[in-house]
């Protein structure tokens, strides 16, 4: 696919979104793993199923529905991506982060990814929020690599702050205003499907990482392209540390998820007025 025809295809898609709405969403929240319950605190809700939205991927992924909400979260306009896509379901990085260029054309300014993911700091406790202060992308691959669209943002755009500053700290005392244990740390994001052998644990702890999971880094880097606010929560689902290891499966990540999900709703609700 041309740039020219990428391009075609993200403006059809949002027009299909925004001839649905009256009223035009600055906020989104991207829901990981068990993180559909927040969809429940949204009013004036319209659904629209992926299928129908033009060009727009089928998400795979266990937990993942594969909607777009959009209706006022405490009287904010906002948008939430009920499922998202990973690049090992066989997506490319375009076809993965291509919602992210859909709300980038809506309008949307502030975007919330929240994830499931592994513990790579020893002292992370499963069950408990961690909110993202940068990433590291271990994906082998960039959603940025090709002609670049100037008008959707720089040719070699700035990294230094992919996650507000701001927002970071509008979590944490929303977090200490409802009680709330939150970590904060760095996210390493890389292809999956397979989870990590003890060896590339110990050396994905070495570079710096204190989470590790399959999303999330894709959609950071074309929002910071686009020049979002961004926010990311992390919901711990198990221990990626070779001293504490125990076999995982798929089920259990997203039964976890589905628990600390409820405290990150809550942490997302408890700020929306900073927005």
């Amino acid at each position: 696919m041309n740039v020219e025809e990428y391009l075609e295809k993200v403006k059809e898609a949002a027009k299909f979104v925004q001839e649905k709405v009256s009223k035009k969403p600055k906020m989104a929240i991207i829901l990981g793993s068990g993180l559909g319950k927040i969809s429940q605190s949204l009013d004036e809700t319209i659904s629209i199923p992926y299928s129908e939205i033009p060009h727009f991927p089928r998400s795979t992924a266990p937990g993942h529905k594969g909607e777009l909400l959009i209706g006022q979260l405490k009287g904010k306009n906002t948008l939430l991506m009920n499922g998202r896509f990973h690049y090992y379901e066989g997506y490319t990085m375009k076809e993965v982060t291509f919602p992210i260029r859909v709300m980038q054309e809506l309008g949307i300014e502030t975007l919330i990814i929240t994830n499931a993911a592994g513990a790579l700091n020893p002292d992370f406790e499963v069950g408990v929020p961690c909110i993202i202060t940068d990433h590291i992308n271990f994906f082998g691959d960039n959603p940025l690599i090709g002609p670049n669209i100037d008008d959707w943002g720089p040719r070699f755009p700035d990294m230094t702050e992919v996650y507000s500053r701001n927002l970071v700290q509008e979590a944490f005392k929303s977090a200490k205003k409802l009680n709330l244990k939150v970590y904060s740390g760095v996210y390493l994001g890389l292809s999956g499907p397979t989870f990590e052998t003890p060896a590339e644990m110990s050396m994905l702890r070495n570079f710096g990482a204190d989470v590790v999971g399959m999303s999330t880094v894709p959609e950071a880097i074309v929002a910071r392209h686009g020049g979002m606010n961004i926010l990311g929560i992390t919901a711990i689902t198990d221990k990626a540390v070779p001293e504490q290891l125990k076999e995982v499966t798929a089920e259990e990540v997203i039964e976890v998820a589905q628990k600390t999900g409820e405290q990150i709703a809550n942490l997302i609700m408890g700020m929306i007025d900073a927005f």
